[in-house]
């Protein structure tokens, strides 16, 4: 049974999605990007532009973003003008002539690539994701398990956990997905905090899987990236039987930018955790600077093999953002047809096995 631990539906992102305004959803989606993998160019020559022009250098909260008329265009672009001149940032597939993500767009993807089960992840910049990914959930429950969000930095607000009970107790979300975006309302607390026990504690009681896309905020560097690991640590040794994902992996910028893993004790003794699993994903990143199959990819999986095993790592595909790159089959074939250093029970349990067995996804299904 082949699992994909990480897609998305959504509405078209030319609405609110959910949030109180198109405003707020477009302050999502313009923090989102002011640091891309994607593609950034000038329109009217194709010549690379600097995503720095989304924001001031000195301030990475809300506050900072840039008054640049920022938009969603078509053809998988998000636009913006900055001093007369329009620009451009390809963050979804050119193919994608409007912005959007149905749950049947995505089942169809699933179909051709061979996929069995997609666990739908969420995102501030997709929208408010619950009742949409609840929906998909409810209509397709053999293709969809999905994820439930909220706002982590104010987790301690009453009406915040509320939304918590809701999204599981009534919609029947089935996990978390943690963003780790704490720009909105700026950084003065981390993950750890005490005020935000109670939220830890819920999921706890709950049993509800965190899958955690971890920032290297407020500095974007490997400082500030090391510190929120050691933060989300601090949690999983307060939380033993709550289950983690570190969505996207450890970062290859801040740990392997020569081509091998090189890392900190401390850092390496977060990733051994009993209670996380690692998400193997590294063309939505770096397909735009590596070649399929991504022989540097494959590397790093071997040496994440050795360094953990191969029971802690979990495949992972951005869907549909990562056909920018290349496609979904592609996505999926640069693990399972190149990386051979897997025995075959283990490749069952990295493409699938792993995450049927954490949502007690039992029977294969077909489309």
């Amino acid at each position: 049974m082949i699992v994909d631990c990480h897609a998305h539906v959504f509405e078209n992102w030319t609405g609110a999605c959910g949030h109180p305004s198109v405003e707020t959803h477009l302050n999502y989606i313009q923090k989102n990007v002011t640091r891309p993998a994607a593609k950034a160019f000038r329109l009217r020559d194709g010549k690379p532009a600097d995503p720095a022009l989304l924001f001031r250098p000195d301030d990475n909260t809300w506050a900072g973003l840039a008054d640049v008329d920022f938009r969603v265009g078509r053809f998988g672009r998000l636009e913006f003008t900055r001093n007369g001149e329009e620009y451009a940032i390809q963050y979804m597939p050119v193919g994608m002539q409007t912005i959007e993500s149905p749950p049947e767009f995505i089942l169809a993807q699933m179909t051709y690539a061979g996929i069995d089960h997609v666990i739908l992840q969420a995102g501030g910049g997709y929208g408010a994701m619950n009742d949409f990914n609840a929906a998909a959930q409810k209509k397709y429950p053999a293709k969809f398990t999905g994820l439930l969000q909220i706002d982590e930095a104010i987790a301690d607000r009453d009406d915040v956990l509320a939304e918590v009970d809701r999204a599981h107790r009534v919609l029947g979300l089935k996990g978390v997905y943690y963003a780790h975006d704490f720009s909105r309302h700026g950084y003065a607390r981390n993950l750890d905090h005490a005020a935000f026990a109670p939220f830890w504690e819920k999921l706890a009681r709950f049993r509800l899987p965190a899958f955690v896309e971890l920032s290297a905020t407020p500095a974007y560097d490997r400082a500030s990236y090391i510190a929120n690991l050691l933060a989300l640590d601090r949690v999983m040794a307060r939380h033993r039987a709550l289950r983690f994902v570190l969505v996207m992996g450890p970062p290859v910028a801040h740990f392997a930018s020569d081509g091998r893993w090189e890392f900190p004790p401390e850092v390496l003794a977060a990733y051994r955790r009993e209670n996380l699993l690692i998400e193997i994903m590294f063309p939505i990143t770096w397909g735009g600077i590596w070649d399929y199959p991504y022989p540097e990819a494959q590397a790093l999986i071997r040496r994440m093999r050795e360094l953990f095993g191969a029971g802690k790592l979990v495949w992972g595909s951005d869907m549909p953002n990562v056909e920018r790159f290349c496609t979904y089959r592609q996505c999926l074939d640069y693990v399972r047809r190149y990386c051979t250093f897997f025995t075959a029970g283990e490749m069952d349990a990295v493409l699938g096995g792993t995450m049927a067995e954490m949502f007690g996804l039992k029977e294969r299904c077909h489309a």
